[in-house]
């Protein structure tokens, strides 16, 4: 006989033996309610099942304190959603209030760069008309410079090639004398 044949005739034969095919022997009903009533007063006695208790009052309160935590941060974030929405709104009237305010500086920048340009070009012109004037003033003292240079030149060039020595002598013994009577320096 092999021992699996064994074990199907061991169950077979107390399945025969007990009184119910549903319950169970009233020893064993009897022992389980004895000592299910020693379990029960034990805890009763070491207070488990006031322990239980504060513990599932403890965690039913850390339910309620999250549960009333993300209402309150839901009612937080709502009124912030409204107060974006409602500023979305005003960031169109402040964008238009801003460019605005920035084509009216742009406009005020661009009237005074105007006008400092207008003093700066009559002030060029002024200094232009100036160093024109100035320029041809040396110009014309150059000019006369040259000229009377060139004149002397000439004179003297002339002088000397059409006086003879006896007439040159003359004319600067005539020229001395003429100092030292009017007391003109030369």
């Amino acid at each position: 006989m092999s021992l699996a044949t064994m074990l199907v005739a061991a169950d077979e034969h107390a399945i025969d033996e007990t009184h119910h095919w549903l319950l169970p022997e009233t020893a064993e009903w009897v022992f389980g309610l004895i000592a299910t009533a020693v379990v029960v007063a034990l805890f009763w006695k070491l207070g488990v099942f006031k322990m239980v208790g504060k513990a599932l009052a403890d965690r039913t309160a850390k339910i309620q304190k999250q549960l009333d935590e993300s209402s309150a941060a839901r009612s937080a974030a709502e009124a912030e959603a409204a107060d974006i929405r409602k500023a979305a709104g005003d960031i169109e009237s402040e964008r238009t209030r801003l460019l605005a305010e920035a084509d009216t500086q742009a406009e005020a920048v661009l009237a005074d760069g105007r006008v400092r340009l207008d003093a700066e070009i009559a002030d060029l012109e002024a200094r232009a008309d100036a160093e024109i004037a100035a320029a041809a003033a040396r110009g014309s003292d150059e000019l006369h410079g040259e000229i009377a240079r060139l004149s002397g030149a000439a004179a003297e060039a002339l002088v000397g090639s059409a006086l003879d020595d006896a007439t040159q002598q003359r004319l600067i013994e005539d020229f001395i004398a003429n100092v030292g009577r009017t007391g003109v320096n030369a």
